[in-house]
């Protein structure tokens, strides 16, 4: 791919370059090049039919009149781009009309470095606005079992709309539970520069402290940099570290997300914050109620503990027992290879639960490896059977 003004995206390092493709490309073909292999891409023209993409813009800008007609009352987080705060950047809470307003006036004063630079993002406006069918799942994507769920339980989802000013931009960073996360332009333009896992590791201070913001990457680190078109989705596959600037005024839809493909990279994700939380409060080892704190901490500071990732398992695994079912009496058109995939996921990351030494301390945590044995047991039986 050569270094010229249509290139989608370029890379330092040409060992290995990511590749992008027209809608055409197949989900078995997504599935097993880039997601098994955890691996990133960009896929073009995703967005050309959505709701947001006819009604949301106008001329390949943000419509300011419809958004704030159609979602001003909403209350909204935006975040201070020229400010930083521990490694991230400090919030303000404002109704969405607010915001609106602040963006044209940022525009208007042709985005003055003397004002302020506000990022709006993390906005659950699907879940808000549950009947509002301003996007479609690209099919690529779909296999999201997080949010299947996230929303089946009427709990926060990690669907998300994001909107910024050029030169908005987002901080160095891993996503949730190490998860994927999918980005599609409604319009505007965004810079990445993304690391494969490990490599963020040679950005470390003396401290081990990773950067707040990437200014200058280091010749000896290996990343991609990738510009993302308006209507395009890039795939960040797990663990890997980022960094995002909106070249444009830019709207984007973006999911995390976790499948079959992910599952066991969670579940490590999962078993180092709790090793960090047991670090941490090593000096309280004997005290009453030990690995209940561990769990609470873990909850704290990595957003979900042992008991709420084997709920989510054991979700899954009796959604996909059922469409199994439904498959014999001829009532559902999933296909036996995803499910049978699904379930020997599940199957193998509750076996490493199960296992887990960690859980061996704790009433409920004995109990969680318990429920285990019998899910594994339920699955590896189905599928046997088939």
């Amino acid at each position: 791919m050569g270094q010229n003004d249509n290139d989608v995206m370029t890379k330092l390092n040409e060992n290995k370059i990511p590749q992008f493709y027209e809608t055409e490309i197949s989900y078995v073909d997504f599935f097993q090049n880039f997601l098994k292999a955890n691996a990133p891409c960009i896929i073009k023209n995703v967005a050309l039919n959505w709701y947001s993409t006819q009604l949301w813009t106008s001329s390949k800008k943000p419509c300011f009149e419809y958004l704030r007609n159609k979602y001003g009352t909403s209350n909204v987080t935006v975040y201070k781009c020229n400010e930083k705060y521990f490694n991230s950047q400090p919030t303000l809470d404002m109704r969405f009309e607010e915001y609106i307003n602040y963006w044209k006036n940022y525009i208007d004063n042709d985005y003055s470095a003397d004002l302020p630079l506000y990022y709006l993002k993390d906005w659950h406006l699907k879940n808000e606005y549950k009947n509002d069918n301003f996007y479609e799942v690209p099919k690529f994507f779909s296999s999201d079992w997080l949010n299947e769920y996230l929303t089946n339980f009427n709990k926060d989802d990690y669907r998300f709309v994001y909107m910024g000013p050029k030169g908005s931009w987002t901080p160095f960073h891993q996503d949730v539970f190490a998860s994927y996360s999918w980005s599609v332009n409604i319009c505007g333009k965004k810079k990445w520069i993304l690391f494969p896992p490990g490599e963020q590791k040679k950005l470390c201070d003396k401290f081990g402290k990773l950067p707040h913001t990437i200014d200058i990457v280091p010749t000896n680190v290996n990343y991609y940099e990738v510009i993302q078109d308006e209507g395009d989705a890039i795939f960040v596959p797990s663990g890997w570290h980022h960094q995002v600037w909106n070249l444009d005024d830019t709207i984007s839809i973006n999911h995390n997300w976790v499948n079959g493909c992910n599952v066991k990279l969670i579940w490590d994700a999962l078993k180092f914050n709790h090793d960090c939380v047991k670090k941490e409060i090593s000096d309280c080892l004997e005290m009453e109620n030990y690995s209940e704190q561990c769990q609470l901490l873990l909850k704290i500071t990595f957003g979900i503990d042992f008991e709420e990732f084997f709920r989510f398992l054991e979700y899954i695994a009796s959604k996909r027992l059922e469409s199994f079912s439904q498959i014999k009496n001829n009532k559902t058109t999933s296909s036996s290879w995803h499910l049978i995939f699904d379930l020997r996921s599940v199957g193998e990351v509750l076996t490493l639960l199960k296992e887990f030494k960690d859980l061996e301390s704790g009433t409920n945590l004995i109990k969680l490896k318990n429920d285990a044995s019998v899910v594994i047991e339920k699955i590896f039986c189905k599928i046997r059977k088939k």
